[in-house]
């Protein structure tokens, strides 16, 4: 009987489960149906692969246009000679070319075939920008010439492209070469010649130019500094002391030793320039404007119409290493950025030097040593917000305290000869770097901390444990371990503090830097002078010139290698910290 019951039982139960095997799976496969998109996530797993790739398009894009302009700026380009329809010429080397809309005027002016191209194009009209250099001629280094008005264009092979030390590329054809009295026709001329006669002018030019900045500029900096120690002394000792009067006779026997050197050098100079004013060449533009030009003047020139594909090379070649190894001419606009690169560079490393041991003492005080408390909590406040400051801030800052409080202070104690003239009271290259260390100390102590609590427990406890002091600990342990963390802090700073340009405009940074902050003259660096930057260049050039479209070539070349010299510090502070995470692999940050 018992026995049948539980049979039973058993039939109902499996009946049961039947029955609610259909309903339970229906509303599984609702429930699936309902959250299938959300409990995996794909909506958002797109999103997020969407804007990754997005991100990276527009950082590769963008680095792709810098490096697209910059290498392709110092290629040599053809020179089309275009003869318009009113008889006129013009001769230059395209640039770019766009349609635009003819204003009524302008299309009042044209002729009838004019105006059926530009009813061909639906009402538009293509123009192309020529660089038509000749600024000393034509006011204009570029033109915009629309199509409807050019009647012919020719590219002839004796038109030449010459870039000058002043007034910007001269496009015409050579007439005729005097070397010195002897006279050779542009028709007959050779290109040996020609090369030799340029090298030997520019070898007479750098002649000149020794003389008058180095030799002179020497003569010139002794007599500065026998003036400044004759009046330290009246300073010191008062101007009717029997010592200061004794130092005066002095001081004219030398001045006079002096005068007679600096005589002697301008004497060669002037012969060296008399010398330099019997080559000349004589240039003709396509509109048949002559121009006397002396050869020292020309920096470049070639046939642009009838180079072959090494020579090509071998002008692009030439002006890169003019780019990297001359100063700028023409506003900037052409020449080299030598003191700009080694003024980012000098700064950079200033700054690093400045910012590394104040920030990570700081990291270290407030993760090792300080009791974690409001205190604590409020200073690590802090020092996030100072990250969010403006830069133009701390350019205010560092002018008011670096460069009057400070260098102020230093003028007066140690240079008070030289007032009311400042040296260390303005602007230059230490306040600079001090300056962006304030900016980029906050990156270094948050990049520091976290590096030092990505440093196991155990092994401070251990090190205790052993014997170690609490510095010993720290020195050995700690900081070998977090140092890759702390190069990763100091990279980025490097990153930012390179690229920075409003605070800099303030303390330091200048157009044109007569003069290097290292030179022959003790102590041979000289960290208050004023500096040249590739960010401010960058600036200059494309918002500052007298032509925007002369610059805009600079601006890419300069953006370029301002990215590059990025890198290459921040690939040397990369391989510093690969090294050290490769020596100690355990717990690096």
């Amino acid at each position: 009987m018992n026995r049948n019951l539980e049979v039973t039982s058993i039939a109902m139960s499996l009946s049961s489960v039947e029955a609610l095997a259909p309903a339970k799976t229906a509303v599984q496969a609702r429930r699936a149906a309902r959250s299938d998109l959300t409990a995996r996530g794909e909506p958002f797993l797109w999103g997020f692969g969407g804007a990754l790739a997005l991100g990276l398009m527009m950082v590769f894009g963008f680095l792709v246009l810098i490096l697209w302009n910059g290498l392709v700026t110092f290629y040599p380009k053809p020179i089309k000679v275009l003869t318009l329809r009113d008889g006129s010429r013009i001769a230059g080397e395209p640039v770019r070319s766009e349609y635009f809309r003819p204003s009524p005027q302008q299309l009042q002016a044209m002729d009838d075939r004019a105006r059926e191209m530009v009813a061909a194009e639906d009402g538009m009209a293509r123009r192309t920008l020529y660089r038509t250099g000749n600024f000393d001629l034509y006011n204009e280094d570029f033109k915009w010439v629309p199509d409807y008005n050019v009647a012919k264009v020719s590219t002839p092979s004796n038109i030449y492209f010459i870039e000058r030390m002043e007034w910007g590329p001269f496009v015409g054809i050579i007439q005729s070469l005097d070397l010195g009295g002897e006279v050779q026709s542009g028709a007959v001329l050779d290109d040996r010649t020609l090369d030799d006669a340029v090298r030997q002018a520019a070898l007479r030019r750098d002649r000149i130019r020794t003389i008058e900045r180095e030799d002179i500029g020497a003569v010139n900096h002794r007599m500065n500094g026998e003036r400044l120690a004759l009046r330290r002394l009246g300073i010191r000792k008062g101007e009717g002391s029997e010592a200061f009067q004794e130092a005066s006779r002095a001081y004219s026997l030398r001045t006079a030793e002096l005068q007679a050197q600096y005589n002697l050098l301008s004497e060669e100079a002037r012969s060296v320039k008399e010398e330099d004013a019997r080559f000349k060449v004589t240039l003709v533009d396509v509109q048949g404007r002559q121009k006397d030009l002396p050869l020292s003047q020309i920096v470049r020139l070639y046939p642009a119409n009838g180079l072959s594909m090494p020579e090509k090379l071998g002008v692009f070649f030439s002006r890169w290493r003019e780019f990297l190894t001359e100063e700028p001419r023409e506003a900037n606009t052409e020449g080299g950025v030598l003191p700009a690169i080694f003024g980012t560079f000098a700064m950079t490393i200033l700054m690093a030097i400045a910012v590394a041991p104040f920030g990570v003492m700081t990291a270290l005080y407030l993760r090792e040593y300080a009791r974690q408390g409001k205190l604590v909590s409020v200073v690590r406040i802090c020092v996030n917000n100072l990250a969010g400051v403006p830069s133009i801030v701390y350019g205010v800052f560092g002018l008011g305290f670096f460069a009057y409080i400070c260098g102020g202070s230093i003028d007066r104690i140690f240079y008070p000869e030289r007032l009311p003239n400042p040296t260390f009271g303005t602007g230059g290259l230490l306040w600079s770097s001090l300056t962006l260390a304030l900016l980029t100390v906050p990156v270094v102590i948050v990049a520091t901390e976290e590096a030092l609590a990505a440093v196991p427990q155990s092994m401070r406890e251990g090190s205790l444990a052993c014997g170690a002091s609490k510095w010993q600990t720290i020195k050995h342990i700690i900081l070998p371990r977090a140092m890759p963390g702390i190069m990763t802090g100091l990279i980025l700073a490097m990153a930012r503090g390179a690229g920075e340009v409003a605070p800099l405009m303030l303390v330091g940074v200048v157009k044109i830097a007569p003069e290097l902050p290292i030179d022959q003259f003790f102590p041979f660096i000289h960290l208050e002078r004023s500096f040249m930057h590739l960010g401010f260049h960058i600036f200059d050039v494309g918002f500052q010139s007298r032509n925007s479209e002369a610059g805009k070539p600079m601006v890419f070349v300069t953006t370029l290698l301002l990215i590059s010299l990025v890198a290459m510090m921040n690939a040397m502070a990369i391989v510093i910290r690969n090294r050290l995470k490769r020596k100690f692999m355990v717990g690096h940050f």
